[in-house]
């Protein structure tokens, strides 16, 4: 906790007129609660801080001073399965071992016998006749959501983070908990929501519901999710950064894939991301060199909701499985390039060599560095609300495969953003497109610059522009 504090002036030191942070107005830490494991989803102890990580009271302090700069705190939550560690997993098996079956904990877990095993689960011998359900591993017991004791758990945890200051909570692996059954999961997440509301009414919650975007608007009936259909490789920002989807498809796709999930909730706010801790890092297949992460740090920047940044992403940070079959080389140790150093984590095979995109210390006085890419985008966002607030209207520009871009208006206040992902500058004439008077250029961020000659724009290769 504390190396996550001494780093809290580098995602914003709380003056917005100082420019010397990233800008961040939230932090999402991966799992923090006593575990056995370096990714920590198989949690011992819901009630306190992995000793990797430092102690209850340094997490006090982060979130106090996270929040005197502005920042939100919200942490992974993982009630999908426990560790088999977990005090409530070893007191049920040794209840069962010593044939006290009134002991409570064992209808904390999901324990069945041969004949009521379901199909396309997956189980592991547990004491007695008994097995217990473990779909992600034999060593993540499966916790039984249909009994209440384990529900007032869940509350009593909730409220003991909201105490220590949290914001609210990224949900793990939200179409498990009932494997298979999206309607009884998604009656789970409202109870959910519901009671993090009476506890927090300002609560933060986005789950990961990694599924096809048709699987993930229905849980928007619970919560916030991931935009899964952005991220990777295959997904709408690379491809489109990398020319191979039209800037306009892209365009008609955040419209569509908008609209859709307001009527699920009118009053949804979408995640776009493009890399995360279970992905390949999007530096591996998108050049920074030709400008290509950058242009899909605009594609997802410049739009609705409240964008994720992995960490290290800003820098062009490296990490891939794809020789390795680990994710420890997903996770790899910030690289700051000064003397507080961090560890990678355990497994990691990824050699310092592959990260060629240089550090924090290397780009954070370069002007035209990665870094203070991102931190532009930021600001751009920051200063035009409109981006993330408003109602888009999509500009046709089908004759043309790499410009695309939309008006967003927000309380009465209009701006359009284009987007040229070629490599050269083009001029178009804005009063083919809008019949709305924009007049004058907010900014523009990419490898280029931009003009506004009347109705005649000009915007060069690679970069964005919005325009008011």
């Amino acid at each position: 906790m504390q190396g996550v504090i001494n780093r809290l002036d580098y995602l914003n030191d709380g003056d917005p007129d100082s420019g010397e942070s990233l800008g961040i107005t939230g932090i999402w830490l991966m799992p923090i609660m006593d575990s056995p494991s370096y990714h920590k989803y198989d949690v011992i102890d819901y009630y306190s801080i992995d000793s990797d990580y430092g102690t209850l009271d340094d997490f006090q302090s982060l979130t106090d001073q996270a929040h005197d700069r502005g920042i939100n705190v919200i942490i992974d939550f993982v009630l999908n399965h426990t560790s088999k560690y977990n005090a409530w997993f070893t007191e049920a098996k040794q209840a069962v071992i010593d044939g006290d079956l009134d002991n409570k904990y064992i209808d904390y877990y999901t324990l069945v016998t041969e004949d009521e095993k379901l199909s396309g689960h997956t189980y592991y011998e547990f004491a007695g006749d008994l097995f217990y359900e473990g779909n992600f591993s034999s060593t993540m017991p499966e916790l039984n959501m249909d009994n209440q004791d384990v529900l007032d758990e869940i509350v009593n945890i909730m409220s003991f983070w909201f105490d220590l200051g949290v914001d609210g909570f990224r949900l793990d692996a939200t179409k498990y908990v009932y494997y298979g059954d999206d309607s009884k999961n998604i009656e789970f997440w409202n109870w959910f929501s519901s009671e993090a509301k009476k506890l927090n009414e300002d609560a933060y919650i986005v789950g990961e519901t990694w599924s096809s975007d048709n699987e993930i608007l229905e849980y928007y009936e619970s919560f916030s999710n991931f935009d899964f259909g952005m991220a990777e490789s295959s997904g709408e920002v690379a491809l489109t950064a990398n020319a191979t989807y039209s800037v306009d498809s892209y365009v008609d796709y955040l419209i569509s894939y908008r609209n859709r999930a307001t009527l699920v909730d009118e009053n949804v706010i979408l995640q776009p991301f493009i890399s995360n801790h279970d992905m390949n890092r999007a530096a591996g297949y998108l050049s920074v060199d030709d400008y290509r992460m950058h242009m899909a740090a605009n594609l997802y920047m410049l739009t609705y909701g409240t964008p994720f940044i992995y960490y290290g992403e800003e820098i062009g940070m490296k990490g891939s499985r794809s020789t390795e079959n680990t994710d420890a080389n997903r996770r790899l140790a910030m690289l700051w390039g000064d003397k507080d150093s961090v560890e990678d984590p355990i497994g990691s095979t990824y050699s310092i060599d592959k990260q060629t995109n240089g550090t924090v210390k290397d780009q954070i006085d370069d002007e035209n560095s990665l870094y203070n890419h991102y931190k532009k985008l930021i600001m751009i966002r920051h200063a035009n609300p409109e981006i993330a607030r408003g109602t888009y209207t999509d500009l046709d520009f089908s004759e043309f495969f790499s410009i695309g871009g939309f008006v967003s208006t927000y309380e009465n206040s209009s701006v359009i953003v284009l987007h040229n992902t070629s490599g050269k500058a083009v001029t178009i004439n804005l009063s083919d497109y809008t019949d709305l008077d924009f007049s004058i250029i907010r900014a523009y961020v990419g490898m280029g610059t931009a003009n506004l000659d009347g109705n005649l724009l000009t915007i060069d290769g690679l970069t964005s522009v919005i325009i008011k």
